[in-house]
């Protein structure tokens, strides 16, 4: 197939563009340029995607089996879309996020049929939107669009948590070799699902130039369900950290005083999060999820402690961790002697 990403650097988007070189596919990526090209055997086209006419004179009158695009987060990123491949794509699949789904969910199991509905985060009423946009273009103009949904995904080189710096995701592990206190959001007994990289690729590519799929949407993610205390416990041990500090503080307590972290955490990971993967083994047949957590965080961890260069930290968020701990500590602390006082 001759297949668009659009985006193709990120932690779901590069492993989806490794996948579908080693399968033998014409690969073409599409972004800015500014960060590292995801391989040297894809073309890479070169466009900012908020200029429509550089995206246009880039893609010019090409056509493609499918587009898989990873960029769009609003109404009109994807109205964007519709303009630049309407009648020159075989299936354009939007990659949306299983944080759409209904929260709290009404039933501990979601599925495609699960409502979407997030009244906490903007980003995922923004993605249901999207959502609602391209259902409306595949009934009324025939578009060949499938929606994708995954939920918290990580690489080699991410080490993904409910409170970790994005950019610089080996801050966490510093934290525990250090001996350092490492917050988990909540009480820590919510139920989980993380997806490696690469599992989530086998299932995306098997969509892939698929007719039947066109107006469709599919969760693609692990059916290991661990709570976030089991997952800390398990990046502790990858980390060669035998008894590691943690703190369990409640998301309205970090909310209040780190308001941006509120959404995602409300809005999604403290939310249980169980998924039924029936549809995507019905239309991929074979595919399941094969890395565990314990063996993907191990890999990950043996990718930062390959190079030193790797182990970057964020100062910032460091800090940022430390005085919510020392704030929390102080309130338990103040909150008793005020409840005991005679």
């Amino acid at each position: 197939m001759n297949i668009l990403f659009i985006g193709g650097t990120g932690i779901i988007s590069t492993a989806c563009t490794s996948l579908a070189l080693s399968q033998g596919h014409e690969v073409a990526v599409l972004n800015r340029g500014q960060r590292a090209k995801p391989s040297v055997a894809a073309e890479h086209l070169q466009a900012d995607l908020t200029d429509d006419a550089a995206v246009r004179a880039v893609l010019g009158n090409r056509s493609w089996d499918a587009v898989v695009d990873f960029t769009v987060f609003t109404p009109a990123d994807l109205e964007r879309r519709l303009i630049w491949l309407g009648g020159q794509v075989g299936q354009y699949v939007f990659i949306s996020s299983a944080s759409a789904y209904q929260k709290p969910p009404s039933h501990y199991l979601i599925t495609e049929e699960t409502p979407l509905e997030n009244p906490y985060w903007q980003y995922s009423r923004d993605k249901i939107a999207c959502e609602h946009r391209l259902m409306q273009a595949c009934a009324d103009d025939q578009f060949p669009g499938t929606i994708v949904r995954p939920s918290l995904t990580f690489g080699d080189d991410q080490v993904t948590l409910a409170m970790n710096s994005w950019q610089r995701s080996y801050t966490a592990i510093d934290r525990l070799r250090r001996g350092l206190p490492v917050i988990i959001p909540g009480d820590g007994r919510t139920l989980w699902t993380i997806t490696h990289n690469t599992d989530f690729a086998q299932g995306l590519l098997g969509l892939l130039g698929r007719t039947d799929t066109h107006g469709e949407a599919f969760h693609i993610t692990s059916d290991e369900v661990l709570t976030w205390n089991q997952i800390f416990t398990i990046t502790a041990e990858a980390a060669g950290v035998a008894q590691p500090e943690f703190v369990t503080i409640p998301a309205e307590f970090i909310g209040a005083c780190l308001p941006d972290e509120a959404p995602g955490l409300v809005g999604d990971k403290l939310c249980s999060s169980v998924f039924d993967n029936t549809k995507i083994k019905r239309f991929v047949p074979g595919f399941a999820a094969k890395t565990s957590y314990r063996e993907g965080i191990t890999r990950t961890l043996a990718w930062f402690d390959a190079d030193p260069a790797r182990q970057l930290i964020d100062a910032a968020e460091n800090a940022q961790h430390d005085r919510l701990i020392t704030a929390y500590r102080a309130a338990i602390a103040s909150g008793l002697s005020a409840f005991h006082a005679d």
